[in-house]
């Protein structure tokens, strides 16, 4: 007999600069001309070639049950065309290998901003409720075959979340 998974609801809250800080930064535009400060992307791409793409997702919904970290570099996500989406995240921790539970978090982001992920962080998303979006992402080249470290909390909690 397996055992039923249950479904945690996670609230949504829209991005700011303060409230992701534990997990990345939040890049608003900038006049053309200023100079590079710490509002800036504070980007790690030494490990590798810097990949920059623009990705299609097809609407997934706004459930997840896996999460996932890059510990070699910062990844950075933009929708394009002005769309909103979400994603859920929780802080890196060294020498772990699983998110704590308790610290998982989820965001709204706007889209005229995009959000820099700090080394480590992990990630469910991008998420959405369009039909379509496009999203540019930066990160190494060969991040996904050797930097991609999940995390199934079906497999470990029988537990899946929802961004509500």
């Amino acid at each position: 007999m397996s055992t039923p998974k249950i479904v945690q609801q996670l609230q949504v809250q829209w991005v700011t600069s303060e409230n992701f800080r534990r997990y990345g930064q939040v890049i608003f535009a900038s006049f053309d001309g200023k100079t590079y400060d710490g509002e800036d992307a504070q980007l790690n791409l030494q490990n590798g070639i810097p990949r920059f793409y623009v990705m299609r997702l097809e609407k997934i919904g706004r459930k997840f049950h896996k999460i996932t970290r890059h510990v070699q570099c910062t990844q950075c996500l933009g929708s394009l065309e002005g769309k909103d989406w979400l994603i859920a995240v929780c802080p890196p921790q060294n020498d772990v290998n699983e998110p704590a539970l308790e610290e998982i978090a989820a965001f709204r982001i706007p889209g005229n901003c995009f959000i820099k992920l700090h080394e480590g962080t992990w990630h469910a998303g991008p998420h959405f409720d369009h039909k379509v979006v496009d999203f540019y992402n930066l990160e190494l080249a060969d991040t996904n075959m050797v930097d991609h470290f999940t995390h199934d909390f079906l497999k470990s909690h029988q537990l899946e979340f929802e961004m509500v």
